[in-house]
């Protein structure tokens, strides 16, 4: 299975100097856990998720005060639509991230997260068992 069937074409972007209490609404609204960060005067998107809000938080800083811009990783790594979702997953591994920008002939196409992966894993049967005691609950 490739990236491109797995992949959600609809991403959440958000500018930079949005504060993190603007992007964490904006994702919890989508139901999303990062934000494709598109500066106009910038070298291409970055890339906010859900734990570097929390680092932040948790840092003692205030999310109406702290921007995007000042969180957000700029060194990301793009997938192309025409990967194998293995390819995807160890990029992801590797880079100890979880969420991949898909790019096309240099363009956004879309987004993939580690939660994309396992859905399509387990629609096509790789469904793992579940540990009885986990299964509680």
């Amino acid at each position: 299975m490739q990236v491109q069937e797995g992949m959600s074409p609809v991403v959440l972007s958000i500018g930079p100097s949005h504060t993190l209490r603007a992007a964490a609404r904006l994702m919890s609204e989508r139901r999303v856990g990062a934000a494709v960060v598109v500066d106009p005067d910038g070298h291409g998107p970055g890339i906010i998720t859900e734990r570097d809000i929390l680092g932040s938080v948790g840092e003692g800083q205030s999310p109406d005060r702290e921007r995007v811009a000042d969180h957000l990783t700029r060194d990301v790594v793009f997938a192309a639509p025409e990967w194998s979702l293995e390819q995807a997953a160890a990029a992801m591994v590797q880079g100890s991230f979880r969420h991949l920008i898909v790019v096309e002939r240099g363009e956004m196409v879309g987004i993939l997260s580690v939660r994309d992966i396992v859905r399509c894993w387990t629609s096509d049967g790789a469904i793992c068992p579940v540990p009885a005691a986990a299964a509680v609950g």
